[in-house]
């Protein structure tokens, strides 16, 4: 159990003396911090009650990009904070649970007619054109004056019987012009999740308990790997396991992916992307085309794995550098073969899958090869994926944008491999995935999502029982706001991917998606504070994926 789970913020703690300073705590910015979430006060490992520094909390509004200057800018910054819903028709995201009663306020001038409704997802992903009408809620609107215009709050009521997805809501707004007597139609469209009460627990699991293995995975060595452990070896483990001793599921670590380039992170809590997998764990034999290799080069990649598989049996740290680069050598020559009309659709159609996400991530592999430094050392012109400078440069590493690309492509194809073996070896569940809480400051995430994550903090644990001066994990946060205003896509694309091929997922930490402690920059840990998510959104998208995937949720305590 993390001990900084025994942090309880007070709903009322007891009176306590104020020293009052040139930064003191105001009434002003106790109540923008909690617009944001950011908690002021909480209660210690021992009982103690805590009141958040000052500094922490601007430091924290800082992330997120709340201007706590003076106190003109604290109050600009809480009214904006306030009048944001009522500057937009729709909340950027709704997220409700199946079978519950529930309405979304839209925001619209007053005087206006309004005509909303729902697209309901359909299986391919886009939505049914035969859209359901929602009934608006009769009775007086609250309204509020928004740069000299009257805004009325309504309130759409949403029927319990809304099936499960990300379904699109639909709202007409019609103004008519006074002077013209003109009828003037605009749309506005925003997500809205549909969530399970519960994840469905599989069949086997109601009928009796099941046990399985726990391994690093890059520990577990044939006498066929190449000095690190990968997924023929986890099928193997996986067969064996069942088979023999009736296990019904094998956990294993996160396989997130690293730097493609040394020194590579040996930790796989610290990942660069969250939402693909390490080229590591490729058993390059199984890959189809390198059955149709010339003989001098199907004998050069033996000659790399023999000398690596020496290493499975030496007592000897796992040498990650030299995997890669010996893995990596074979892997281009296997890349270099030509694919049949159906493995290359096959190809295509996992690019088209994984769209702009896979591309960014083959690209910042490309740029880390390129420029063999840290991302936060490259040049300003790829500092993001969206500047026009990246396209060109992708467009110059095109082989190895395709290449990592290509990684990706047969990790899936060989994690697909892993489960359906495990399975069929008897497995109720098969292979049971872990999802790290963070990712590498200087990742490929922080570079491609950078909207998405905080800046200028960390996210980390106060002190505890365990580590009284507290913890400092060096990861980005998750910004609340961007999230929510991306449409949790970003969150929900890493969950697709690490539940696509397994019958479970453990989240590490998963109080992360509750809360979390963050550090401003150069601070010790224990000067941070907690920050609030939305619970009902990350919480309720993960248990929607899950169902979908028919896959069992583990949080971490």
């Amino acid at each position: 159990m993390d001990a900084e789970d025994h942090f309880v913020e007070p709903e009322a703690g007891p009176d306590h003396d104020v020293v009052l300073t040139d930064d003191a705590l105001t009434e002003d910015l106790i109540q923008l911090a909690h617009a944001y979430g950011i908690a002021t006060e909480f209660w210690d490992w021992q009982g103690h009650h805590v009141d958040v520094s000052p500094a922490t909390i601007r430091a924290v509004l800082g992330a997120l990009e709340v201007d706590t200057s003076d106190a003109t800018a604290v109050a600009d910054a809480a009214r904006d904070i306030s009048e944001r819903p009522w500057r937009h028709v729709l909340p950027t995201i709704s997220v409700v649970r199946e079978g519950v009663s529930a309405d979304v306020l839209v925001h619209v001038p007053m005087g206006t007619t309004i005509k909303a409704s729902i697209d309901l997802e359909i299986a391919d992903g886009g939505f049914d054109e035969a859209a359901r009408d929602i009934s608006i809620a009769t009775g007086t609107p609250d309204n509020r004056l928004i740069d000299g215009v009257l805004i009325e709050a309504h309130r759409l009521v949403l029927a319990k019987d809304l099936p499960l997805g990300w379904h699109r809501l639909v709202v007409e707004v019609t103004v008519v012009d006074v002077t013209t007597g003109e009828a003037v139609t605009e749309t506005s469209t925003a997500p809205l999740v549909v969530t399970p009460q519960t994840v469905p627990m599989p069949a086997s699991l109601i009928q009796r308990r099941q046990w399985g293995f726990m391994t690093q995975l890059y520990q577990v060595r044939s006498e066929a790997s190449w000095g690190h452990g990968d997924l023929a070896d986890l099928a193997e483990i996986a067969t064996w396991s069942a088979r023999a001793h009736d296990a019904g599921f094998i956990l294993v670590n996160p396989l997130h992916a690293a730097e493609p380039a040394p020194p590579i992170e040996a930790s796989p809590y610290l990942p660069a992307t969250r939402r693909f997998v390490s080229p590591l764990y490729i058993r390059v034999e199984d890959i189809r085309e390198t059955a149709y290799l010339p003989a001098s080069d199907r004998a050069v990649i033996e000659w790399h794995a023999e000398e690596l598989r020496e290493l499975n049996r030496a007592d000897v740290q796992i040498d990650r550098d030299l995997v890669w680069e010996a893995k990596s050598a074979a892997l281009e020559r296997v890349f270099a073969v030509s694919r049949s009309p159906a493995r290359q659709a096959a190809f295509d159609a996992f690019c088209i899958r994984e769209g702009s996400g896979l591309l960014d991530w083959a690209t910042w592999c490309a740029l880390r090869e390129q420029y063999a430094l840290p991302p936060s050392r490259w040049p300003a012109h790829v500092a993001r994926p969206d500047l026009p400078a990246v396209a060109d440069v992708r467009d110059e590493l095109g082989r190895r944008v395709q290449f990592h690309c290509w990684l990706q492509w047969i990790l899936d194809e060989q994690l697909a491999a892993a489960q359906r073996a495990a399975i069929e070896a008897g497995m109720s569940l098969g292979i049971v995935h872990d999802l790290a809480v963070g990712v590498h400051p200087d990742g490929a995430d922080t570079w491609a999502l950078a909207d998405a994550l905080a800046s200028g903090v960390t996210v980390g644990a106060p002190p505890d029982a365990f580590n009284q001066q507290g913890q400092d994990w060096s990861q980005p946060p998750w910004r609340p706001d961007a999230l929510a205003e991306m449409g949790y896509a970003p969150y929900r694309d890493m969950l697709r991917s690490v539940l696509r091929h397994c019958g479970g997922i453990r989240v590490d930490h998963i109080i992360g998606l509750f809360r979390l402690w963050w550090v401003p920059s150069g601070s010790d840990p224990a000067a941070g504070t907690y920050v609030r998510y939305d619970h009902e959104a990350l919480i309720g998208i993960l248990a929607l994926e899950a169902a979908r995937a028919g896959a069992v949720v583990v949080g971490e305590d």
